[in-house]
């Protein structure tokens, strides 16, 4: 892991010039198993979170796994930073085990992983994979030695390692080497090139000590966060351009609320339509004692609007306008889309192939139609001045037209006959 590998003056990264109506092909990687989940080669991209209670607290951590999980979350990250934590991690995992949540359990270790995983043998086999920061693995002497620790810890237990480079934490003597070596340049580049490619240099030099130790490298996963949207863009584009591992992608200290969320889904939207990426997270802060699930959800949001993966179906409505002075549209469509939200946990069992489903809920006749006639089930509401008639469109034909004061129950039943009738509930029919 020292600081061997040359300076390379690759040119700036264009993006993608041609023009296409999906994303470009998936960069190849080598697919990494982290306990029942792939990652990489060829495998769809998965969500990934990570708690943010103390892992010590092995009552809240369980809680808050469990509701990641069940949100979306197929693989979750923890602290492990004190022995406290590290003592933990093997009842967290066997209470979740008999709650029946199998998500892989990826151990966050800063500082002293190497001798949390050494004095706690149990911790290093109920982990799925460990994340280690070549930043802070240990420092001038002691960094190899740490590194290597750690690294021989995952292939005596056979996990997964995921080498995350971190923008807030470089290698700095990696750093001052590029630095210097730029300096002396006949066409030295600004200190942000410079600070990314010690990034990638970081991720790349230590997944290259990891295979020397022994770890193959269908164990690698790597990662490059930065907190800023373009660096983060030609980051992992470099990244992707000189190695086939696998590659996590995530925003870092992405920030709070909106600006978290489309910080986080500019930058990693454009790189998975270039085909860059193979496991995501929304890195986002929770207002305080908020919901800790909300990055599963945009993360999945994300993927699905951009037509890589299906969650949950899509409810689709207009935003409104002078011809819909009324809040009724507004009222069905968030009715109807937390009703599938809280239903999603049970649908996922018993109608298999229910997330495909789009539900189409307008406002007017301007779009309404139109766009009802696209959706397995749409209605067009009436707009202001409008006939107070609201016809209903089933896979592309009118099928009815719903008056009067339940109508917005009334489509609810008739989504929930079109679930019933094309997803089935496996045994209903059998037990009636």
């Amino acid at each position: 892991m020292g600081c061997s590998m040359s300076f390379i003056s690759s040119p700036e990264t264009d993006p993608a010039s041609e023009s296409s109506a999906g994303p470009a092909p998936r960069h190849r990687t080598v697919g990494v198993r982290v306990g029942s989940v792939m990652v990489g080669g060829g495998a769809p991209i998965v969500v990934q979170s990570m708690t943010n209670t103390d892992t010590a607290d092995v009552d809240a951590t369980v809680a808050q796994v469990a509701a990641l999980a069940q949100a979306g979350s197929e693989i979750v990250r923890i602290t492990v930073d004190r022995d406290e934590a590290a003592a933990a991690v093997p009842r967290i995992r066997e209470r979740l085990d008999r709650l029946g949540v199998d998500v892989p359990l990826v151990g966050d270790f800063h500082y002293i992983g190497h001798q949390l995983l050494a004095d706690h043998p149990a911790c290093a086999e109920a982990l799925a994979k460990y994340r280690i920061n070549p930043g802070n693995v240990g420092f001038k002497e002691k960094k190899d030695r740490q590194f290597g620790a750690i690294v021989e810890q995952a292939i005596r237990h056979d996990k997964a390692v995921r080498i995350g480079a971190n923008w807030g934490s470089l290698d700095q003597e990696l750093l001052t080497h590029l630095m210097n070596q730029n300096a002396a340049s006949a066409r030295p580049r600004d200190m942000r090139w410079v600070t990314r490619e010690a990034m990638i240099q970081s991720a790349l030099l230590s997944a290259a000590r990891a295979e020397e130790i022994g770890l193959a490298r269908d164990r690698i996963i790597l990662s490059a966060k930065v907190s800023a949207v373009q660096d983060l863009i030609a980051v992992y584009q470099d990244l992707a351009r000189r190695s086939d591992y696998a590659i996590h992608l995530g925003l870092t200290e992405a920030g709070m609320g909106s600006k978290g969320i489309v910080a986080s889904s500019a930058a990693i939207g454009i790189l998975l339509q270039q085909g860059i990426g193979d496991t995501i997270r929304f890195s986002l802060t929770p207002e305080p004692g908020g919901d800790r699930t909300v990055e599963v959800k945009t993360a999945q949001e994300l993927l699905q609007t951009m037509g890589f993966r299906t969650f949950v179906p899509l409810v689709a409505a207009c935003p409104g306008c002078g011809r819909t002075t009324s809040s009724v549209f507004q009222e069905l469509a968030r009715d109807i889309q937390t009703w599938i939200s809280t239903s999603m946990p049970e649908w996922r069992r018993t109608h298999p192939g229910v997330e495909n489903l789009n539900v189409a809920v307008m406002g007017c006749i301007v779009n309404g139609p139109g766009e009802s006639k696209h959706a397995n089930i749409g209605i067009s509401l009436p707009g202001t001045g409008e006939q107070p008639a609201a016809p209903v469109f089933i896979d592309g034909k009118k099928a009815m037209t719903l008056r009067g004061p339940t109508l917005a129950q009334d489509f609810q039943k008739i989504v929930i006959d079109y679930i019933d009738r094309n997803y089935g509930q496996p045994g209903r029919d059998a037990a009636e």
